[in-house]
């Protein structure tokens, strides 16, 4: 029997998790297709139920919708649960698993990518939202030195430093926690003086409205920071350009993309992911749409 996995999120033209996992699943020659389910957001909770039909292994999560999964799936493991979102859902006979692989795939890019260690590091995180959950706790449990989270709601920001401060106090993890707004004048002098800048909103993403768009001005980019842009389509982002201009280093989504799919892939599968198979799959993937320009 053919077994199906999808993506789920709306917009979804940009993603590249349909070429490389298509292409890992041919390479380990199994009977899956990897769909693409965009769903607008009244359609999401009958998405998920179609979960549970016997002849889909699960599905990826994507913007906007990480956070709002949880109610709609029948269960959370301990990271997921912990971070407050999921980027994959697993079918376990009718039973739907939520798990959180950006982490993983957030650390993996840092350390290997980046060469990069976080600990002790002054760290501004951009938007509140999955991705943004994600990363924060991760870095948390790096023990960076402080956290500054800045978004363009502030009440969100606000939200996600108080899980982090609920979670940080039961870890015995000491680490400053702030929220912040985008548009507040003083977030310049915070942005300054950090180490490690992460955009985790879809600012720049091709094919959105936000697209060449960048959540920070060039001047507000600290010459010698590493400023990581978990966009991965396109390549080059504008803060990206703007970061190198600035004198900063940079590391791209793309890493983090494919190890965060191939976490899930040994999830859906039961197999190691073909990670230089996916990479290249993706990598061909970019540069067709790149091209199509």
């Amino acid at each position: 029997m053919t077994q199906y996995i999808g993506i789920i999120g709306y917009p979804l033209k940009h993603s590249l998790s349909p070429d490389f996992q298509q292409a890992a699943l041919d390479y380990c020659r199994l009977d899956i297709h990897y769909q693409v389910w965009e769903t607008e957001a009244e359609n999401l909770p009958s998405t998920i139920s179609r979960l549970r039909q016997a002849e889909n292994l699960g599905a990826n999560v994507t913007v906007p919708y990480k956070e709002a999964v949880l109610p709609l799936i029948d269960e959370a493991d301990d990271l997921a649960s912990i971070i407050g979102a999921v980027n994959t859902i697993v079918n376990r006979d009718g039973k739907l698993v939520g798990s959180n692989t950006d982490a993983e795939g957030f650390l993996k890019a840092l350390h290997e990518n980046a060469r990069c260690e976080p600990q002790n590091k002054h760290v501004v995180i951009l938007g509140a939202g999955g991705a943004a959950r994600a990363v924060s706790f991760a870095l948390l449990q790096e023990k960076v030195n402080s956290l500054a989270i800045a978004n363009r709601s502030l009440l969100r920001a606000e939200a996600l430093v108080d899980s982090l401060g609920k979670y940080a106090i039961g870890k015995e993890i000491q680490a400053e926690l702030t929220a912040w707004s985008l548009q507040d004048s003083r977030l310049l002098e915070i942005v300054q003086h950090c180490q490690l800048v992460v955009n985790c909103t879809t600012l720049g993403t091709r094919y959105s409205s936000q697209e060449g768009q960048s959540p920070l001005a060039a001047h507000s980019i600290p010459k010698g920071a590493l400023v990581y842009d978990l966009v991965y389509n396109p390549s080059q982002t504008p803060l990206l350009t703007m970061a190198r201009e600035a004198g900063a280093k940079v590391l791209g989504g793309f890493p983090m993309l494919v190890s965060q799919g191939a976490a899930s892939f040994k999830m859906w599968t039961g197999r190691e992911a073909p990670l230089d198979i996916m990479y290249a799959a993706a990598k061909q993937a970019l540069l067709k749409i790149g091209g199509q320009r």
